[in-house]
């Protein structure tokens, strides 16, 4: 057989994979999210030289896996700034970068709920890793009101994000185990920095007064930030974005802020400002003042090349924007 011949084979085959996972996922995403979570698949060593190819869903885990893996890794994410996971569909383009890639990594729990279809076809083909599988049972937070599922916002749990930066090293080394010395290293190094940023909010929220300690947000997206570093959350959506806040919700909670004095409520980068507008113009009729206090990077980072354009950045920027708003 010709090379001509041999390349036109190679590309028509690659057409026909890259279709029938379109169709899976076409067929798969006709109905509401998956009540089921897509299973990391077993991992494989990639069959080639060079840099091992990473595709990432959130910008969270995109920024984790470049100072993990360094040089030695190219890593596309998905979902840029200003991007809301929840709601997040692949496109034609992302899963291109999802079947070419030698590892996949992505959040879990139900955060891609629109995408679960399609990581669970990639999963028989392609090494992919929920990084968030090996955070103990018992440190995931499980809400009543989200349906006995675990809340997956763990990134803003810093001490949490450890177990994530260890599982995607050793997915990493699973993957490509002839640079197992350089991964170990730039995790050690990057971990210690999640240590000095774990210690940095802990001392930082301390320093609001207890009875300001109330942490107001368009969505419950700081759970988690909340029982780490002990500051009260009341979000006016549920846990995900799909949920829908009515006119009650708005009552009570600008009821709450307005008793208790709450001197700032926080709009997200990633959800529309309107719904804390609404709430602001309800609290002045239960004889309050609230203030929004600024801007926080819940669901998804900064424009990159910004200091919030890294996960450790991000989570900084949210710790002093609350900090300097309450104290």
């Amino acid at each position: 057989m010709s090379d001509t011949m041999s390349t036109n084979l190679r590309r028509a085959m690659g057409s026909i994979a890259l279709l029938s996972v379109l169709v899976a996922f076409a067929a798969g995403c006709g109905g509401s999210p998956a009540a089921h979570e897509a299973p990391s698949g077993s991992l494989r060593q990639k069959s080639h030289g060079g840099t091992m190819k990473v595709t990432t869903t959130t910008g969270m885990i995109a920024d984790t896996a470049k100072n993990i893996g360094g040089e030695w890794v190219e890593v596309t994410g998905l979902m840029g700034p200003g991007v809301d996971p929840h709601l997040y569909k692949a496109s034609q383009g992302d899963i291109q970068k999802l079947t070419e890639a030698d590892l996949i990594l992505y959040n879990g729990l139900h955060l891609e709920g629109k995408m679960i279809e399609v990581l669970e076809k990639l999963a028989r083909t392609v090494s992919t890793v929920a990084v968030t599988d090996s955070i103990p049972q018992d440190s995931l937070r499980n809400p009543p009101e989200f349906q006995g599922q675990h809340d997956p916002h763990v990134w803003f749990d810093v001490g949490l994000w450890i177990h994530v930066a260890e599982r995607i090293r050793d997915a990493m080394v699973a993957v490509d185990p002839a640079h197992k010395p350089e991964f170990e290293k730039n995790a050690a190094a990057y971990i210690e920095q999640l240590r000095q940023l774990d210690a940095y909010a802990r001392e930082q929220i301390a320093t609001i007064p207890k009875e300001q300690r109330v942490l107001v947000t368009a969505h419950d997206a700081f759970g988690y930030f909340g029982r780490a570093y002990d500051i009260e959350v009341k979000g006016l959506q549920g846990i995900s974005t799909t949920a829908e806040f009515g006119t009650q919700d708005v009552a009570r909670l600008a009821e709450l802020i307005a008793s208790r004095g709450i001197k700032a409520v926080f709009v997200e980068s990633s959800v529309p400002q309107r719904s804390i507008e609404v709430l602001v113009n309800e609290v002045k009729s239960h004889d309050g003042s609230v203030t929004i206090g600024g801007q926080l990077f819940s669901d998804a980072m900064g424009e990159a090349g910004s200091p919030e354009g890294t996960y450790i950045g991000m989570v900084r920027y949210n710790i002093d924007t609350i900090v300097k708003a309450l104290r």
